[in-house]
């Protein structure tokens, strides 16, 4: 597949999850892909792929992926991004639950996609999960924020 065609796959998938749209961003994926989110350590296949983006729109209402810089060789893309929105909602850890702070965000982000008969094959999140943390002011006291 070209690579101007695995960059509006990608741009579809963005735009599916600001839109939140699970099913329909689930769908975007291979049957047998999988989304990883290494500021967790956590790996979603089949229907669970669409977690994360629910997790996010809870806490964060008004998310946006603000998207800078495409990079793509044959079927990888790689994106440099940022995660935006307001704290307004739980934000779900597998730790625990952080409690809405009222605080903004926006965290630098990488994603590495592999594509496969036009369909994401492997969708590897690397959010700066303690510059989040940071920015809502959790980070130095998070023990004590966490709710399990």
């Amino acid at each position: 597949m070209s690579v101007e065609k695995n960059e509006q796959i990608i741009r579809k998938l963005y735009q599916l999850a600001e839109d939140q749209k699970i099913q329909e961003f689930v769908d975007m994926f291979t049957p047998d892909g999988v989304f990883v989110d290494y500021s967790i350590n956590k790996e979603y296949r089949g229907a669970e792929i669409g977690r994360t983006v629910e997790v996010y729109a809870a806490a964060f209402p008004d998310m946006h992926r603000e998207t800078y810089k495409y990079y793509s060789v044959g079927d990888t893309v790689s994106v440099e991004l940022s995660l935006n929105g307001t704290h307004k909602g739980p934000l779900k850890l597998p730790m625990g639950t952080i409690p809405p702070t009222g605080k903004k965000m926006s965290t630098p982000c990488s994603d590495v996609f592999h594509i496969e008969n036009g369909k994401v094959k492997s969708f590897h999140c690397y959010p700066m999960g303690t510059i989040i943390l940071e920015q809502l002011g959790v980070l130095e006291n998070l023990h004590s924020v966490l709710q399990k």
